[in-house]
This record gives structure tokens, C-alpha cells and sequence, in this order.
């Protein structure tokens, strides 16, 4: 089956990057033909081996605008997608695909397809939702009403349950996000497996992701730095910078905190192989960050660390369906810092004994969000 992917959100790295590549390799590895379909100037983080079509109108950049900007932003945006739709059609009557993914996609994909022909299309679309909070949810139902008589349109939603807040609109598919694993690594020969560490040996908690000064950093320090562990520990920091103040803040905690051995700090960013060995350096992953949103959307570092193989320490609100299934780590109670301290403390001082049980979730976890069982859901959605 000859599959295209469009993608038209550009970003320096990070999931959006990785998506793409389970996307396109377990569809391959499945026998699949894979192409792209993306905006001209489109600019590729990795090179998938893939053939490319480039659709006119720029890609979708996600920045700061405010007020009338981004009225105007948003506008514009929209007059693209309604251009992009409909080259996106002419492939698909032309025969140049028997299927198309949308890989990010929002209600208001959907929305957008009430004026365009690409409603009709000849061959299925999969648009992927990465979640939907309480607010979207109304707006995609209604969206999704609104094609009730387009069948090639498929609104499948990254999920853990089989309905959108108690409602189950017709032909919405709800399917399990994929892990992410260390891709370029396992072709090598490495493995996931987690080292045997002696109890005098560090253990090396990693917290990676992009620096903001609101994440409030220097606050989850003075929390780490403050409890009483039992055995070496050492909190690996890495952060990505995208804004002058941010890195100048970031560069001042790491100079606060270069003599503490019990801290380790990386100020870069990090894509593909250099990633993927960062991740499978540590020992665990520290997710300390509370927001309403990731009860509703599936956490890409959750995931990752189930890939990897990595005990989890995260806030209560990431995704609690899968620490309800998996016994994968520890939770604290979201937006509590006493509880985060305690948890943390807990976590590393009973390690070795849980550590077992721990690796065993992971890998029953791991199977049932593997990467290819994903491609399988969503070919038996296009099968359909």
C-alpha cells in the first residue's frame, strides 16, 4: 500500500521529529511504500529516505504572536491549509496514494474540511488527534458530526479509553500512542536491558526537555538538594534554550550549582543519536512538571521512558491510566512540593528492591505500546 504522510508543522526537533519516524519506518518495515507530502520551504530535522512532494504555501510555524498578529497569523494559516487540501486531493485522484496521514493534527483540521473537497477524498485519511482536553472536546465532536456523511475522513484520537469524555461520536477511532525508542542504537546491537548498579555507584536520575524560566528550575533544586538519601545520587539537567533570557537564566542556576556533585547540567539541545544516548545514560527520568493538559494529551517523555526501559518519578496528572495499568515508577501529587520531595526521596532510596518490578511493567508496558503494534491499528483503520 503506497501511504503519504502530510506534515506541515516545521520544528527544530524533538516528538514531532520522532512521530514521523515511527511513522515511516514501522509502516515500511510492515511492507508499506512511504512518501511525504509537505509545504514548500519545508525543512526536514532527519532524513527519513523518503520521496517528497512539496504543496505551495509555507509551512505552519507555531510562534509568540499576539493580538492582531495572530489573528493574522491564524488567518493565514488557514487560507494555506484549504491550498494544501486541495493538492492534497488531486494526489489522491490521482492515484498517487492509497492512503494519507495526517500525523498532528486538531479539530480544526477537521473544521477546515467543511469547505474543502478534500472531504471526498478517494482514499482514506487518518487525522491524528495527540488528545483532547475539556475545552477542544465540544468543538471536535462538533467537527466530527459535520462529516458524518464523508467516510474516507477517519478521526483517530491518541487515548487510553474508547470515548471522548463519555461520548463516542461515530467513526472516531481512539487507538494507543507508541513508545519511543533508541531506534539508531537497537540497530547497533544495544539493548534497553537496565545494568545491574552497585548500591555505592550513583544513581543517575535524568531531567531533560527544553528550559523556561516558568518552569521554576531553581525551585525543584533547592527540593532535590533538601531530602535525605540513602544511597549516591546524581540529577542529570539537560536543557535546550530558544530565547536569550532563558539561556542567560539557565546559565546562572548552572554557575549557582557547579560545585554541588550531586548535580550535572547539559545546556544544549539534543536530536537523534546524541538523544537517544542521553536517555539511555541514566538510570531513571524525572518528569516534575504538573499541568492539567497531560491527563488529556499522552506525554512524549512518559513514553519515551517506557521505550527506554526507564523508572519513572512524575507528577499524578501525566497520563494516570498508564500508572493505574503499570507499576512503572512513582507519582506525586500534582502541584505539591512536599510531595514531590517525599516521593523522590522515596523512589531512590528503595531502588534496588523495586527495581524488578519496575523493568518487568516497562517491558509489559512496552509491549503493549510498541511502535509496530501502532502501525497495526492504524493500517486496520485504513482497511477498514
Amino acid at each position: 500500500m503506497r501511504i503519504g504522510i502530510f506534515e506541515n508543522i516545521m520544528t527544530p526537533g524533538g516528538h514531532e521529529v520522532d512521530f514521523d519516524r515511527i511513522l515511516v519506518e514501522e509502516l515500511r518495515g510492515a511492507g508499506h511504500e512511504v512518501s511525504f507530502y509537505v509545504p514548500e520551504g519545508f525543512r526536514f530535522e532527519l532524513d527519513y529516505g523518503t520521496p517528497v512532494t512539496y504543496l505551495k504555501g509555507a509551512p505552519v510555524m507555531y510562534g509568540k504572536s499576539h493580538g492582531v498578529r495572530k489573528l493574522i497569523a491564524a488567518f493565514t494559516r488557514e487560507v494555506r491549509r484549504q491550498g494544501w487540501y486541495r493538492a492534497l486531493y488531486e494526489a489522491a485522484a490521482a492515484g498517487e496514494v492509497d492512503a494519507l496521514i495526517v500525523p498532528t493534527s486538531t479539530y480544526r483540521y477537521l473544521r477546515a474540511l467543511k469547505h474543502s473537497v478534500l472531504r471526498k477524498s478517494p482514499v482514506p485519511i487518518i487525522f491524528i488527534l495527540h488528545g483532547i482536553n475539556p475545552k477542544e472536546a465540544p468543538k471536535f465532536i462538533r467537527a466530527v458530526e459535520s462529516l458524518a456523511g464523508d467516510s474516507n475522513i477517519r478521526p483517530t484520537v491518541l487515548t487510553f479509553g474508547d470515548t471522548i469524555f463519555g461520548e463516542r461520536p461515530e467513526r472516531v477511532r481512539c487507538i494507543y500512542p507508541p513508545t519511543y525508542t533508541p531506534r539508531d542504537l537497537l540497530a547497533e546491537g544495544r539493548t534497553v536491558e537496565a545494568r545491574e548498579k552497585s548500591v555505592n555507584e550513583p544513581l543517575v536520575i535524568g531531567f531533560y526537555g527544553q528550559y523556561r524560566r516558568e518552569k521554576r528550575l531553581e525551585d525543584f533544586l533547592r527540593i532535590y538538594l533538601a531530602r535525605d538519601y540513602a544511597r549516591p545520587v546524581k540529577l542529570l539537567v539537560q536543557g535546550s534554550t530558544m530565547h536569550e533570557e532563558d539561556a542567560a537564566d539557565f546559565e546562572r542556576i548552572i554557575a549557582k550549582y557547579r560545585d554541588d556533585a550531586r548535580v550535572e547540567f547539559l545546556h544544549k539541545g539534543l536530536i537523534g543519536r546524541a538523544w537517544q544516548e542521553a536517555i539511555l545514560s541514566v538510570d531513571a527520568l524525572l518528569m516534575p512538571y504538573s499541568a492539567p493538559r497531560y491527563r488529556y494529551h499522552w506525554g512524549g517523555m512518559l513514553f519515551t521512558a517506557i521505550g527506554y526501559r526507564k523508572p519513572v518519578i512524575a507528577s499524578d496528572d501525566i497520563n494516570p491510566e498508564v500508572f493505574e495499568r503499570f507499576s512503572i515508577g512513582e507519582t506525586f501529587s500534582s502541584g505539591d512540593a512536599d510531595s514531590l520531595g517525599r516521593t523522590l526521596e522515596d523512589f531512590i532510596n528503595r531502588f534496588d528492591e523495586r527495581q524488578g518490578t519496575y523493568q518487568r511493567n516497562l517491558a509489559e508496558a512496552g509491549e503493549l505500546y510498541a511502535p509496530s503494534k501502532f502501525a497495526e491499528r492504524l493500517v486496520s483503520i485504513i482497511e477498514e
